[in-house]
C-alpha cells in the first residue's frame, strides 16, 4: 500500500497539463469516483488495524496534494489564456426596472402627511363588520337604503356581517376605547354594491377624519378642510360647502373643489360644473356620541369621509376610475417620477 501512494505521489507531481479538458481528464483518473486515489480508500479497510494511522495519513495527504496541484494548474491555464470567465465583466450590467408606487398609495401617503401636520393619529379595523358599527351606532334607521342587499354587500344575515360600506365603523370603536379629545383619521378598504363606471366602483378607499372635544364647532371643521384642499391641490383651489344629509352627523355637508381637469370650464368628470364633490362633512350626531358612552352636552366634535380614488382622479387628471384596478402597467409607469 506505501508504495502504491508513493508512485501515485510521484505521478501527480511530475503531471503537467496543456489544456483545461486533459486537467480534467487526469482530475476524473486520480480523484473521480472510480479514480486511483479514491480506490486507495476502498482498500483502506483491509489494513490492519496498527497500520490504519500511519496509511490514513498518507491517503489524505497524497489526495490533498492532488486537489491543489489541480487546482494551481488550472489557475495557470485560466490566466494564460487571457480569459478567466466566460462573459466580459467590463461590460455594463442589465438594466434594472424601477417599479413605482399606485396612485392610491401615493395620495393616501400625502393625506397622512396632511393631517399628521394637524395633529390626528391613524386609525384601522376589520373590513369585516357588524351591523351595530357600520349602522346602527351611526344613526341609521332601520328602513335605510345601506341596510339593502342592493346597497351593501351582506355576508351573513343572522347576526348581520357584512363588508363596511365606510370606514365610520372604525371611527365608532376608536371613541367606544377612547374617551376625549379624540382626533384620529381612518384609511381603509370599503365595499358597495354599485355598477362599475368611469366614476364608482363596488370597491375603494376612504380616509375618514373624526375630532371630539369640547368646544368643536362648525368653524373648526370648516377651516380644516380648506386647509387640506390648499395642501393637496395648492392655494388656489376654491371650495365650497353644500347643505346635506348624513344620519350620523348634523348639520351635515358635501364638498366642493374646483375642478383642476377643466380649470372651472366643466368636464365630463365634473358634469360641467366646474365642481368636483370629494367629500361629506358635518358635525356628529350627539346620538352618536352618546352610543359610544361620550357625554354629548359636555363634548361635540366633527367628521369628514372621503374617497382616494375621486381625490387622485382630480390630482393626476384620471379621467377613468377603473383604470386604478386594471393592473395596466403603461397606466402605473406614468407615476414612477412621482416617487
Amino acid at each position: 500500500m506505501k508504495s502504491k501512494i508513493l508512485e501515485l505521489n510521484q505521478e501527480v507531481e511530475k503531471y503537467t497539463a496543456n489544456t483545461l479538458k486533459d486537467l480534467e481528464n487526469f482530475r476524473v483518473l486520480m480523484l473521480g469516483k472510480k479514480g486511483k486515489i479514491t480506490e486507495l480508500f476502498s482498500d483502506f479497510k483491509t489494513i490492519p488495524n496498527e497500520e490504519k494511522r500511519e496509511i490514513g495519513k498518507l491517503i489524505n495527504d497524497l489526495k490533498n496534494f492532488a486537489v491543489n496541484k489541480i487546482a494551481h494548474l488550472k489557475e495557470e491555464l485560466e490566466t494564460s489564456s487571457g480569459k478567466t470567465y466566460d462573459y466580459d465583466l467590463s461590460l455594463p450590467g442589465y438594466p434594472q426596472k424601477f417599479g413605482s408606487r399606485h396612485p392610491i398609495s401615493l395620495v393616501k401617503e400625502e393625506l397622512f402627511d396632511i393631517f399628521k401636520n394637524l395633529g390626528f393619529s391613524i386609525a384601522e379595523g376589520p373590513e369585516i363588520e357588524d351591523d351595530w358599527h357600520v349602522f346602527s351606532s351611526l344613526n341609521f334607521p332601520d328602513e335605510h337604503p345601506a341596510r339593502d342587499m342592493q346597497d351593501t354587500f351582506f355576508v351573513k344575515s343572522e347576526p348581520e356581517i357584512l363588508l363596511r360600506t365606510h370606514t365610520s365603523s372604525v371611527q365608532i370603536r376608536v371613541m367606544e376605547k377612547e374617551k376625549p379629545p379624540i382626533r384620529v383619521i381612518c384609511p381603509g378598504r370599503v365595499f358597495r354594491n354599485e355598477a362599475i363606471s368611469a366614476r364608482a366602483h363596488c370597491i375603494f378607499h376612504q380616509v375618514e377624519g373624526l375630532y371630539v372635544d369640547e368646544n368643536v364647532s362648525f368653524a373648526d371643521l370648516k377651516q380644516t378642510l380648506l386647509f387640506f384642499a390648499q395642501e393637496l391641490f395648492g392655494k388656489d383651489v376654491k371650495i365650497r360647502l353644500r347643505p346635506s344629509y348624513f344620519p350620523f352627523t348634523e348639520p351635515s355637508a358635501e364638498m366642493d373643489v374646483s375642478c383642476n381637469l377643466c380649470n372651472g370650464k366643466g368636464c365630463s368628470v365634473c358634469k360641467y360644473t366646474g365642481w368636483l364633490e370629494i367629500l361629506g362633512c358635518g358635525m356628529v350626531d350627539p346620538n352618536v356620541l352618546e352610543n359610544c358612552n361620550i357625554n354629548s352636552k359636555k363634548y361635540s366634535g366633527y367628521a369628514f369621509g372621503m374617497g382616494i380614488e375621486r381625490i387622485a382622479m382630480l390630482k393626476y387628471q384620471v379621467k377613468d376610475l377603473r383604470m386604478y384596478f386594471e393592473n395596466d402597467l403603461r397606466f402605473l409607469n406614468q407615476f414612477s417620477s412621482v416617487l
